[in-house]
């Protein structure tokens, strides 16, 4: 992760948290020991009631990935998929796979960004986007409805991020773990 991703944080981080802790199967008292707080940290952290900092967010998420268990076949099926589309990690933004036509979209190899949070390269209609989230309940529902939106262009040194309609949809790893597919259309120039 990089240093303006840690600075930010990531918004609703304590529905984030709680769903990718209940998927993963650990426990707050669990959690709270590989973090070095107590469980009434952790339950203070999944009710909003107290934020960690950016650093220690990151951390926690990192933490959870290591219950993770791999989805090669869903992995498989995003990475060969002719249509332009890519797979995070839900509460970090960490990108799973990508589609080959998503490597050309971004003009980056399709292997360089995997491991990457992606959150660090959010345009402002990115981050407004998942601002929303939490009003329309998308963290409360095991099955949020899709959610679209057109976003900007934004040129980084590692992606491109196109202007288009994008459209999140929530799945599911094989171990509980909620991912969201990313799928989207260009805007193309007349």
């Amino acid at each position: 992760m990089t240093l303006s991703m840690i600075q930010r944080g990531f918004p609703a981080f304590g529905c984030r948290l709680k769903r990718l802790r209940r998927a993963t199967g650990m426990k707050q008292a669990a959690l709270a020991h590989v973090m070095r707080v107590d469980q009434a940290t952790v339950s203070r952290w999944e009710n909003g009631v107290q934020t960690p900092s950016p650093e220690q967010q990151a951390a926690v998420f990192a933490a959870l990935s290591d219950h993770r268990a791999d989805d090669a076949a869903l992995k498989r099926l995003v990475g060969s998929s002719q249509a332009c589309l890519h797979l995070v990690d839900e509460a970090s933004h960490v990108c799973l796979a990508y589609s080959p036509s998503r490597a050309r979209d971004w003009s980056a190899s399709q292997h360089s960004l995997l491991g990457v949070s992606l959150w660090q390269f959010a345009t402002d209609e990115i981050r407004q986007a998942e601002m929303e989230l939490t009003d329309e309940g998308w963290w409360d529902l095991q099955a949020p409805n899709p959610k679209a939106f057109i976003t900007s262009q934004a040129v980084h040194d590692q992606i491109t991020i196109s202007a288009g309609q994008i459209v999140w949809e929530r799945l599911y790893l094989a171990d509980g773990t909620p991912v969201r597919l990313v799928s989207g259309t260009r805007v193309r120039a007349a």
